[in-house]
Formats: C-alpha cells, sequence, structure tokens
C-alpha cells in the first residue's frame, strides 16, 4: 500500500550501525523488549525456517508473530500475527507513529539521519507486536545478523540456517567473512540451533559460541536419511513431502508443503528450535503439535506449482536468486520431475537484482531450459534484460534467450512458445516471482 522503496534503494550510503535503531527504539518505550522472541540469520532458509516455526508454534494455540523480508506482493506480508498479515489501518497508524518519532529525533539532533526503510519497518513490527502481546514473536534477519536492525532483541534462541555467498558488497567477499556477520546475532550464555555446513562457516560458528560461552544444539537428529537405493529426497505427486521422524520421544508424520532437499534442513532447524522452546517452558508445544504446525505451513513462492489450466502450462514459482538457491531448485526440478521435467520442455521466466551473482546464477539455471525470457521486476535494484544476458554470456551461445520488458509480457511470451503440456519455470528474485503470482492471480 504505501511505496516506501526498496531497502537498499531507499537506504542512503551511511554506515550500518545499531546505535541509530536502539536511539529510535528508546523514544518509542523500547517495544522490542516487550515480546519474547526467536531469531533467524543465515544465507538460504531463513524464511522457510521462520515459516515453519511460526506454524509450529500457532498449533501450538501460542500467539504467534512472525516478521519477514522481503515480501511478494504487499508490504503488510512482512509483519504477521497468527498467520494474518497487519491490516492497512494499523500499518498506517505506525507508520505515521514511527515516522514522526525518527523525524523529531533527527531535528532534535539525536539521529544524524532519518532512518532506512528496513529500520523504519522494523521499528513498525516491534511496535506492532508489543500492542498486540504475542507469546512467541519469530524474527528473520533482513541481510547478514551483527548489524541488522532486527538484532536489538535478546532472543530465547537463535537459529542459523545455512550460510553461502551473498551480499558480498556488505557483509564480505569469503563465506568466513559472511559467517562472521550471521554469528553477531549469538548471544552471551545463548542458545544457537544451527547444523553442520561449510568448513569455514562451521569454524566460525562453532568458535563464535564458545567465545560467548554460548549453547550449541544440533538439528541433525531431525533431518531424515536418505531414501533407501533411490539416491533422492522423496516428493510426493501432489508437491508434498512426506516421511516419518521420532521427535520428542514420539513418532509423527511429517507433511511439508515446503519441497526440496534443502528444505529438509530447514525442517530440522524449525523441529529442533520447537523442541528446544518447548524444554524452556513452552510445553503447549508437542509432538502432536510440530506435525500438524508442519502441514500447516504456508510460504508462497518456494517451488510453488501452479497447474496447467485451460490454454496454460503448468507453471513452477521459485525464488532462487543466489547460487546455492540456485541449485537447489534445479535439484527440485529434477526430482520432482524425473531428470528436469520428464520429457517436457521447460520455459523459464529470470530476471535478477543486479547485485547478486548474475552470471553463477544463469550458468547453474539457464542449461536446463530449452527457453528462457529474461525481464526485470518494477524495483531500481533489478538488473535490466541486457544486463542479464551480458552476464549469461557463457551460456547463451547453447540456450534460446529471448528479452521482455517486464514480467506480464514475459509471461506472455513463455504462453506463447510453451507447450501445453510444457512447464514455464518463474525464478530469480522474489520481486520476480511476486509480480508473476499477482500477475497469473496465485493467492499469497
Amino acid at each position: 500500500m504505501y511505496a516506501l522503496g526498496h531497502e537498499l534503494a531507499q537506504t542512503p550510503s551511511h554506515k550500518f550501525d545499531l546505535t541509530h535503531m536502539r536511539v529510535l527504539l528508546a523514544a518509542l518505550g523500547h517495544p522490542e523488549n516487550r515480546f519474547p522472541t526467536v531469531l533467524v540469520a543465515g544465507t538460504n532458509g531463513k524464511g522457510s525456517t521462520a515459516a515453519t516455526l511460526a506454524s509450529i508454534l500457532q498449533a501450538s494455540e501460542l500467539k504467534t508473530g512472525l516478521y519477514t523480508s522481503p515480501h511478494l506482493v504487499r508490504i503488510n506480508e512482512r509483519i504477521r500475527l497468527n498467520r494474518e498479515p497487519i491490516d492497512d489501518d494499523d500499518f498506517a497508524m505506525l507508520h505515521d507513529v514511527v515516522d514522526r518519532t525518527a523525524e523529531r529525533l533527527v531535528e532534535e539532533g539525536d539521529l544524524p539521519w532519518h532512518p532506512s526503510f528496513f529500520e523504519m519497518l522494523t521499528a513498525m513490527a516491534f511496535e506492532y507486536f508489543a500492542r498486540s502481546r504475542p507469546e512467541m514473536v519469530v524474527l528473520e534477519v533482513g541481510m547478514g545478523g551483527r548489524l541488522d536492525a532486527t538484532n536489538v532483541v535478546e532472543p530465547r534462541l537463535s537459529i542459523i540456517t545455512d550460510i553461502s555467498l551473498d551480499h558480498q558488497k556488505y557483509l564480505g567477499e569469503t563465506v568466513t567473512e559472511i559467517a562472521r556477520e550471521k554469528a553477531g546475532i549469538i548471544r552471551p550464555g545463548g542458545v544457537v540451533v544451527t547444523l553442520p555446513q561449510l568448513p569455514e562457516a562451521n569454524d566460525v560458528l562453532g568458535n563464535a559460541i564458545l567465545n560467548v560461552g554460548g549453547r550449541a544444539v544440533s538439528a541433525v537428529p531431525y533431518v531424515p536419511p536418505v531414501s533407501p537405493g533411490s539416491g533422492q529426497w522423496p516428493v510426493a505427486s501432489d508437491q508434498r513431502q512426506r516421511y516419518p521422524l521420532d521427535v520428542m520421544g514420539a513418532e509423527i508424520m511429517v507433511e511439508s508443503p515446503l519441497v526440496g532437499r534443502h528444505q529438509l534442513r530447514n525442517l530440522a532447524l524449525a523441529i529442533t528450535a520447537a523442541e528446544e522452546l518447548h524444554n524452556q517452558g513452552f510445553t503447549r508445544i508437542t509432538p502432536e503439535t510440530i506435525a500438524r504446525g508442519i502441514r500447516e505451513t504456508r510460504w508462497p513462492g518456494r517451488f510453488q506449482v501452479v497447474p496447467s489450466s485451460g490454454d496454460d502450462p503448468e507453471y513452477v514459482l521459485d525464488v532462487a536468486h543466489n547460487p546455492a538457491g540456485a541449485w537447489a531448485l534445479r535439484s527440485t526440478l529434477s526430482a520432482a520431475y524425473q531428470e528436469l521435467g520428464d520429457g517436457r520442455e521447460i520455459t523459464m521466466v529470470f530476471g535478477v537484482m543486479r547485485d547478486k551473482a548474475m552470471r553463477e546464477v544463469t550458468e547453474i539455471l539457464f542449461p536446463i531450459a530449452g527457453h528462457v525470457i529474461v525481464t526485470h521486476a518494477n524495483n531500481p535494484r533489478s538488473a535490466s534484460p541486457d544486463e542479464i544476458r551480458e552476464a549469461a554470456a557463457r551460456v547463451a551461445a547453447g540456450t534460446d534467450i529471448d528479452e521482455a520488458e517486464d514480467v506480464a509480457r514475459a509471461l506472455d511470451r513463455a504462453r506463447k512458445v510453451t507447450e501445453r503440456d510444457g512447464l514455464v519455470v518463474v525464478t530469480g528474485s522474489i520481486y520476480i516471482v511476486g509480480e508473476a503470482m499477482r500477475t497469473l492471480g496465485v493467492r499469497i
């Protein structure tokens, strides 16, 4: 509803500093201290993990807040209470409260400049949750961790999902440097839920936990074994993953709408966090509510299948804006459609932000498509079709690449070049997927 812009586009080139966020929150009466939290950081999977954990908490009859970013279609999606986005009236009122407070702080010299888009929205979320009094709030870190605006809370526990290269301009050029930023959410004496990952990330996280006297909780016991003899994670025909799992002394059937081998790690992190919260006194969390919460999780735009209808082919909508996400999509397509399409040709609609690793992502994804339509989102950070084509120069010779000036035209072109039994994969930036969902009339 509000044209507040996009995070990096609206953020001045000022140094990240939590001091300014704390000044703003102090003027608001420290809303961040009036509800318990779980803080989730990582490169890939933090949104899926946060959404799954929030669903488990709600299934356990706990009033649950969820703060995520970015949004697919409407900005209200980022601030949720018991799955419902903040309504327009509350959003407008809280924006006014935080904006007026920020302007006063700038006028009085307590802040050197107006808070960024993300700082504003995070403060609004904190104020909303403080007034709504949820029993738990799950907060997804926006970027990094150490200096992210969400990192002013004192969480009941922290979760760190898989770490890989992304946002190098802001977080560092190596996995080691990026892991140090993610490790910034670890608290002295705090609990950290994580999984083994790249060796350099493991070293950073392990040392960070030891240095602050934290307690690491491994999610490994809840990562299911691979299917015997298949070498693949099972993906059911209705795009739900199913497998039995022993959780808190009872066997449950995990039925997740989040498909793909990578999602099983995120599920394990959410289950482990739920068990840890149970041990901290949230005893309404049980094996049964964990199973129900997983089953009822909604996290749109992550390998979301839109069945064929009329003259339209089948669509797969999936956010894959960095190399790790691209490999996850490619792997999930292979498992779900058996050798990348089960004989059906893939048409790919692709767009990405220009600060992403375009060359690497295109080299991973473009070779699996018979036809690629590059486009861009209505976002000043979005790469132009020409920029994407240039980045994909190494694969362009073997791939049929077309251009469309916006997502709607790209989808129209995809319909025309794809057979009725073909598959259209819409991927890249979350903004591309969100605009495609809006064009296709897909419910969030």
